[in-house]
């Protein structure tokens, strides 16, 4: 007994506060143990990558857990028990995976486990930033849901409890785990009482630098070229381009990270920023500035297409400009249009095919088709324009 009433954290395990994380992880994410940390090769600010083997691009997702795995099962990413068994696939989240549904953690804490997972095999898994990862950082919650609330209430339960934990030994700096929640309000004008500790635990989660948002969000990319591809949300301009890429990552990593106090408007706020522009990705071919397009593209050295999300096509996925604007956001989260898991796959050897769950595409197109995909139905891109198929999930 009196060996025990003498331990402290400076003569117990460092183990002891891992353990205490990994409990709270668990708790959280649904039951997940995180691989370990994978030794870093390459900044976390790195813009461009090389071209592989095999890409998959991966629109919205909006806090639809299931529609999440389907999708990445859909590519042959993960297995049964959903593991990582994509090998040196690299693979883009194209953001937005916040707000409209109720497992947005649950998606986050699952794409770092595959993160690690696949940098073990040589694989990649980059996730971006949508305009609703901005909006939740800068405290706009127009679009939570009842279920998101209640999840990140969960999340504060599990944090503080292990924050307890940890207060019970010397040694811990009893503020800094306090911090996220200091200087947020208890009542929030406007808003029905149910819903105070629901948006008090989010701002805490997800302002710059909270838990949340540093953990995951800050790790996330604004602009990714990979081979001759460009990936970003909403999509570029020349401005953006002619302001740097990198800087671009930087500039909002280090405002979600709490470095930086603000971001740009043109980077991440308006019409015309990069997580909110619209114009290539209207559905109706004869709307989308192509012009506009072909030139950005011809600024970015090695650029054949932009792929972006944040519009839903309601066709599915789809090419316009002469496929330069890729469109992969197919409303898949039951949030949206509960649209069927589609996938857009760029293959070294076989080029660019829709991977899609949808059989009524089975009917229209089959037949005129030679790519036949490992998993669902692969779809050749240049078939498939908003116009030549009218399909509604």
């Amino acid at each position: 007994m009196e060996l025990q009433s003498n331990l402290t954290c400076q003569n117990l395990p460092t183990i002891f506060s891992s353990f205490i994380d990994t409990f709270v992880d668990f708790s959280v994410s649904g039951g997940l143990f995180l691989p370990p940390q994978p030794t870093i090769t390459s900044s976390p600010n790195q813009t461009i990558f090389p071209s592989p083997n095999r890409l998959i691009a991966i629109g919205d997702l909006h806090g639809d857990f299931q529609k999440t795995k389907q999708a990445f099962k859909l590519a042959g990413l993960i297995d049964d028990h959903d593991k990582w068994c994509g090998g040196s696939t690299t693979v883009v989240q194209i953001g937005d995976v916040l707000d409209r549904g109720g497992q947005e953690l649950k998606i986050l804490y699952f794409l770092e486990k595959l993160k690690r997972e696949a940098a073990k095999v040589n694989g990649n898994l980059i996730t971006m930033n949508g305009n609703h990862e901005i909006m939740n950082v800068d405290g706009d919650f127009r679009y939570v849901t009842k279920e998101g609330l209640q999840e990140f209430q969960d999340w504060a339960f599990w944090y503080c409890i292990g924050n307890d934990m940890k207060e019970l030994c010397d040694g811990f700096d009893k503020e800094c785990v306090k911090a996220p929640f200091l200087g947020i309000p208890f009542e929030f004008h406007g808003v029905n009482q149910e819903y105070f500790d629901g948006i008090r635990t989010r701002i805490a989660a997800l302002r710059p630098n909270g838990p949340i948002s540093e953990r995951f969000l800050g790790k996330n990319q604004t602009v990714v070229v990979v081979g001759d591809s460009v990936f970003v949300h909403g999509g570029l301009l020349t401005k953006h381009v002619d302001y740097g890429l990198e800087n671009v990552n930087e500039e909002v990593r280090d405002w979600i990270c709490g470095v930086r106090r603000r971001v740009s408007r043109d980077l991440v706020r308006g019409r015309n920023s990069i997580v909110w522009l619209r114009k290539f990705s209207n559905e109706l071919a004869k709307d989308c500035d192509c012009s506009t397009l072909e030139h950005v593209l011809a600024t970015i050295p090695g650029a054949k297409r932009m792929i972006m999300g944040h519009t839903i096509q309601e066709s599915g996925i789809n090419g316009v400009c002469d496929n330069q604007a890729i469109r992969i956001d197919v409303g898949m989260s039951k949030g949206c249009t509960n649209g069927l898991p589609e996938v857009l796959e760029i293959d070294r050897d076989k080029g660019l095919r829709i991977l899609t769950s949808n059989p009524l595409y089975r009917d229209v197109k089959e037949s005129s088709l030679d790519a036949k995909p490992r998993d669902g139905l692969g779809l050749l891109l240049p078939e498939l324009g908003p116009k030549q198929v009218e399909v509604k999930a």
